[in-house]
């Protein structure tokens, strides 16, 4: 798999710790995560809670020890932290300066959409990986440097986006297989995973927190705008597989606002950079949609920074934010 990484990104050559180490060890990770699901047949509470306050599952405690473990092998990683312990912490001891050597910060969502994994539904993790000993007060558009989206469905894949200063980005698709005794295959499914230019034979929408619709007129006005225009609905409640089926099928539109009574859930480390990173890797959009800014633009204060998000196919994009702010006119 590093040869492949390496064939699509030449510039992976001179990064040897993440084409070599952490990125096949996410991959072996994401096929470790699907393995546990699948002995996982009673999903119950584990009888504990994350920092956030947040109950955790029994499989939310395994995807998070399986991630911890294998950062552990990894000599490049030198901070790691994730939704259910949201405090960066030294993985390797490595010394925290930057130097000529790789150093990498991992911020991880072990499991998001567990509260679908009842139903049965296809889940995700999501992993951001940063240059430095800490992603807190850095520039994201210019720091974070890859994001990888493991899915667990019927099949067992992931969507990896690369992003190094000063080469071309990538975002491929890759198959992982079940381990077969200590081997493992990876199979790069589609080496250019893109958004769609227009015209666009169907349209995709998945709108979020649709209840809030209720109380907010512009978010309103634009679940109308979609149903008007015939856009197909596609939600189902997870982030990743949402995100990944515009992915998939080159177009899709994902809002999740923010209102009064329904405050900011996604958390910015977690899940909107490291979606944002792969949007804008695809040839896409990631923004906040309270402010219209996108969503690498701003530093993170802290591990608990949260936001909406709107992201997908550019235009599209667009067209929520000038909904959303109130930029469209009124009819009539």
């Amino acid at each position: 798999m590093d040869r492949q990484l390496e064939q699509l990104l030449p510039a992976l050559s001179a990064r040897p710790g993440l084409c070599k180490s952490l990125l096949p060890e996410l991959l072996d990770c994401v096929a470790d995560i699907a393995d546990a699901l699948r002995k996982s047949y009673d999903v119950a509470l584990a009888g504990t809670a994350n920092a956030f306050g947040d109950d955790q599952l029994n499989v939310d405690v395994a995807a998070e020890d399986i991630l911890r473990a294998a950062l552990s092998r990894c000599p490049v990683v030198a901070t790691a932290s994730s939704e259910e312990d949201p405090t960066e912490r030294a993985i390797n001891n490595l010394p925290a300066t930057s130097g000529d050597g790789e150093q990498y910060t991992v911020a991880f969502d072990p499991l998001d959409g567990s509260s679908i994994i009842g139903p049965n539904w296809t889940v995700g993790t999501i992993v951001g990986i940063w240059d430095g000993t800490t992603a807190l007060r850095q520039s994201p558009a210019d720091k974070m440097v890859a994001a990888v989206l493991g899915v667990y469905g019927p099949r067992t894949t992931a969507i990896v986006a690369i992003r190094l200063p000063g080469s071309e980005s990538v975002c491929l698709e890759i198959a992982i297989a079940t381990r077969s005794g200590s081997a493992r295959s990876s199979t790069v499914l589609r080496p250019a995973v893109g958004l769609a230019k227009p015209p666009f034979r169907t349209r995709y929408f998945a709108p979020a927190n649709l209840r809030a619709a209720a109380e907010s007129p512009s978010y309103m006005r634009l679940i109308a705008h979609f149903v008007d225009n015939k856009y197909t609905l596609r939600y189902s409640g997870g982030l990743v597989p949402d995100l990944v089926h515009a992915l998939v099928k080159g177009h899709g539109v994902y809002v999740s606002p923010v209102t009064a009574t329904s405050r900011a859930k996604l958390r910015r480390l977690y899940e909107l950079c490291p979606v944002a990173l792969v949007m804008e890797c695809a040839g896409g959009r990631a923004i906040d949609p309270t402010t219209g800014e996108d969503i690498l633009a701003q530093p993170l204060d802290s591990c608990d920074d949260r936001a909406g998000l709107v992201c997908g196919t550019s235009n599209e994009v667009s067209l929520a934010k000038d909904f959303l702010l109130e930029t469209v006119p009124l009819a009539g």
